[in-house]
């Protein structure tokens, strides 16, 4: 009885005789046992396999019953309705659809690599049709299941216990000869726990048990070249090993599967050849008829492009799935994408945990084959005890009859002279020297056995016997013998039910590599103020003049303002850091292209970064090696720089790529080398120039602070920084006055691109940008037309170069760097941008130099201006 009240009170109104039988519990506790009760009742109970014979409860009474049914492949079937009901009256008192969903899965050759049950009608198909009722279905055991998993069942391997009432008796585990949770696979859901194994190929378990049983000092990656990876019973592919190595390293990994489909040309009378993709196989667990929905839903709703038709061509001889593609696609394009966006590609997330002396534990493949020798082991030495046990009670037996056959005269005077059977057996007891158990043979004995025949009948059977006898006895004391029985065994089965490997595993390093189907084009990418990522190619920005409006890159809410803006590669991965200096990582081609209108796709859909969290800096990387680094900059003025190869593998939730004071920020970051230098910039116009060297500038760790980069005068702030690369430096080395200048009297270059908020801007010569030592005031860079101006960034320009302005309301302009003036750090500026009223200037970038020698030439850029846009006004 619960009670809630306090103990040191009266319990007034209690009888005195229930008062001693009160018990007071703290609720807490006793809803913590019961619910821990409960949960392991579903995990040992219910939901998880036994790892030595691989079946749940419910699987096991099913095999049970129909083996007390006599319902073996040799007899005829039986409705599946009278093996529910013995199922559910006798073993497990559920719902009988829970058992018959059981029965029915055992059937399915798309659901178990080499099914346990053979069924006779509807049991379902691979497009999730359901199976016909209990009552119209019919069943019996297969083969295998008769040879593997109740052979022995009677010869007292396995123990058994009450069942649910106590009028029956149950095993608690059937004597599997074979590892059957590799080898069929199981699925199920516990409290607090899952399990999710898949299937694998009998022949290959059974060479990986006989190596096992050669050498017990077996290591796990021996093991996998003999099991290579899990065999599926709806073919299909697997991409690369690291998933199963993981997986049968650990318990726990993901495994990519892929369906099968090649590209053919239909030759279709009447109508011209067209290309299609033919699917004949399809990943584990797939759903057809789902899976051509899914196509079709794609295809109509222009998520899918290329494809014109799609039909189901399956039939009893195989699958076939026809998709026949329009004559402009690319077949190899569409395929990767039926791939991406389709479950013809999907994972197989193995957790492979199963119940071990009732406890439930995550296995390795290698402990999990131990699990089931050891098993095997005793099994087969209780079978040999039970054998022994009744070779010796049969040979005591004919012991007392041939001792009866040699006094035969004797024994039978003594019969006949008895009053009765009692007194008989008494006096053979006595007088002859027998057990009450051959007394009693001896007397139940039929004449007929007295015969010269019988007698030598008798004999050479007691002699079978005794050399039964001692194999068993020599089994029981040598191991080596009890290996050599399963081993005997396994290949016993493996030849009598040999077995072809369905699933191709393809040595691909991690699977399906889109980017290997997708063009290194230019792109653009564009993050607003509000969380919405883009991606646009370059041309849909052309070259103009400077000092015109240029194009929208966004919408023109003024709550669309632009935050970010970058030019890449579409094979580069980009990297976002947001302000507490978390990294994320996203495949440039990742993000959805959009038109210039288009709002694009909010960054938490395509990264599970915080709403609250804000992005501060976009980078694009195209390889993670050694030799360049990260150069990180904080709103608070320290800098640092990181290997790119810390960052090469960041995890979905983020990566810590700097450590952060209180109340600081992160804000730019730009890849660079120890050889080269950097430039930082100030609202107030003021610029440093330092190197990246080990004497300025030492490489830190991941999650380092920093060092402070520039010291500020009061209320100015940092705003831009840029990185200066070696090879233009060398170049500005190696160069005499003479020869940085021109014929018409300018600089050569290189120069720093220095642009405001009004939209003016200049390019200032490197040169007057003088090295100083880190954590300096800097030199001024722009004298600024109004008060209200301020610096917005800086950039690094080479000659031919062209460059992108964005304003905050995403307007957008291309322009080559070479019509922008040459002026000294001293001058203003000219107008790079026309800005309307209220907008101003957020964001410079470069277009890369190869982009822009394949798209147009010096000579284009002066004359392919924007449509449209306003003349410039004179600076």
């Amino acid at each position: 009885m619960f009670c809630m009240a306090d103990p040191t009170e009266p319990t007034g109104g209690v009888p005195d005789e229930l008062e001693d039988r009160i018990i007071q519990t703290d609720l807490r506790n006793e809803m913590s046992r019961s619910y821990l009760e409960y949960a392991m009742s579903v995990i040992v109970g219910r939901a998880l396999p036994d790892a030595r014979d691989g079946l749940k409860p419910v699987h096991r009474r099913i095999l049970y019953a129909m083996y007390e049914l006599g319902l073996t492949s040799d007899r005829p079937y039986r409705k599946c309705a009278r093996v529910v009901g013995e199922v559910l009256g006798k073993y497990h008192p559920h719902g009988d659809t829970a058992v018959y969903d059981a029965l029915v899965r055992m059937a399915q050759d798309f659901s178990m690599q080499m099914p346990l049950i053979d069924g006779h009608g509807n049991f379902g198909s691979i497009d999730n049709d359901p199976p016909a009722a209990m009552r119209y279905t019919e069943s019996r055991l297969r083969s295998l299941t008769q040879d593997s998993l109740l052979e022995d069942i009677e010869s007292e391997t396995v123990d058994f216990i009450d069942n649910f009432d106590g009028s029956q008796q149950e095993p608690t585990v059937l004597p599997a000869r074979i590892p059957q949770l590799l080898l069929n696979g199981s699925s199920g859901i516990a409290v607090g726990m899952a399990t999710n194994i898949p299937p694998h190929n009998l022949g290959e378990l059974i060479d990986g048990l006989m190596a096992l049983i050669a050498n017990p000092d077996l290591n796990d990656q021996e093991i996998m070249k003999i099991i290579p990876g899990p065999d599926f019973p709806t073919g299909g592919q697997i991409l690369g090993r690291s998933g199963i190595r993981e997986t049968y390293l650990s318990g726990r990994g993901s495994v990519t599967m892929r369906g099968v489909a090649e590209i053919e040309t239909l030759e279709i009378p009447g109508r011209p050849d067209r290309d299609a993709i033919i699917i004949t196989q399809l990943p584990y667990q797939t759903n057809k008829a789902a899976l051509i929905e899914r196509i079709a839903y794609m295809v109509n709703d222009k998520k899918l492009e290329g494809i014109s038709d799609i039909r189901d061509e399956s039939d009893r001889d195989g699958m076939r799935i026809v998709v026949e593609l329009r004559r402009d696609s690319y077949p190899q394009v569409v395929l990767n994408n039926l791939f991406k966006l389709t479950p013809l590609q999907s994972n197989f997330s193995a957790n492979m945990l199963a119940l071990v002396d009732g406890e439930p534990i995550t296995l390795s493949l290698l402990r999990m084959l131990n699990v089931f020798l050891d098993f095997r082991v005793i099994t087969i030495e209780k079978r040999t005890k039970y054998l022994l046990r009744k070779a010796e009670e049969r040979n005591h037996l004919l012991l007392g009859l041939l001792l009866a056959l040699d006094q035969l005269d004797e024994i039978i005077a003594l019969i006949r002279s008895a009053s009765d059977t009692s007194v008989a057996k008494k006096q053979l007891q006595e007088i002859h020297g027998l057990t009450d158990v051959q007394a009693d043979a001896i007397l139940q004995m039929q004449l007929r056995r007295l015969t010269a025949l019988e007698s030598d009948k008798i004999r050479l059977e007691h002699e079978d016997l005794l050399v039964k006898i001692s194999d068993f006895k020599d089994i029981l004391s040598n191991k080596s013998r009890v290996y050599e029985i399963i081993k005997t065994e396994l290949i016993s089965i493996k030849e009598k039910f040999p077995q072809v490997r369905r699933t191709e595993i393809l040595d691909l390093g991690s699977g399906l590599e889109d980017i290997d189907l997708i063009a290194n084009e230019r792109s653009v990418v564009l993050l607003t103020e509000t969380g919405y990522l883009k991606r646009m190619p370059v041309n849909e920005f052309e070259a103009t003049s400077r000092g015109t409006r240029g194009k929208s890159g966004t919408r023109s809410q003024g709550e669309e303002e632009v935050k970010l803006f970058i030019s890449c590669n579409d094979h580069d991965n980009l990297l976002l850091f947001s302000v507490r200096g978390v990294s994320y990582s996203v495949p440039a081609y990742r993000v959805p292209q959009c038109s210039r209108a288009a709002k694009g796709t909010p960054v938490v859909q395509l990264l599970p970064i915080p709403r609250e969290e804000s992005i501060t800096s976009l980078i694009s990387v195209s390889s993670f090696d050694d030799d360049n680094y990260l150069l990180m900059l904080t709103i608070g003025g320290f800098i640092k720089r990181t290997p790119v190869s810390a960052f090469s593998k960041i995890r979905a939730n983020g990566l810590i790529s700097i450590n952060l004071e209180d109340g600081d920020a992160l804000r730019w970051v730009r890849l660079a080398s120890s050889a080269d230098s950097v430039l930082i910039g100030s609202k107030a116009g003021m610029t440093i120039h330092f190197r990246l060297n080990d004497n300025e500038l030492r490489p830190l760790g991941r999650t380092a602070r920093g060092v402070r980069s520039m010291n500020l005068r009061d209320g100015d702030s940092l705003v831009s920084m840029d990185v200066l690369s070696k090879e233009l430096a060398d170049r500005i080395a190696s160069t005499n006055d003479d020869e940085a200048i021109n014929s018409n009297g300018q600089y050569e270059g290189p120069w720093i691109l220095v642009a405001s908020a009004d939209g003016l801007g200049k390019r200032v010569p490197v040169t007057q940008f003088r090295l100083q030592k880190r954590s300096g005031m800097g030199l001024r860079a722009m004298k600024f037309r109004s008060d209200t101006d301020e610096l917005v960034g800086l950039k690094v320009l080479d000659k031919g170069e062209e460059v992108l302005l964005v304003s905050e309301k995403g307007v957008i302009v291309r322009t080559s760097a070479d019509k922008i003036s040459q002026q000294s750090r001293a001058a203003t500026g000219v107008r790079l941008q026309r800005l309307d009223s209220g907008d101003h200037l957020s964001e410079i970038v470069l277009v890369p130099p190869q982009l822009a020698d394949e798209e147009v030439n010096s000579d284009s850029l002066s004359s392919n201006s924007d449509s449209g846009a306003d003349t410039p006004p004179k600076d």
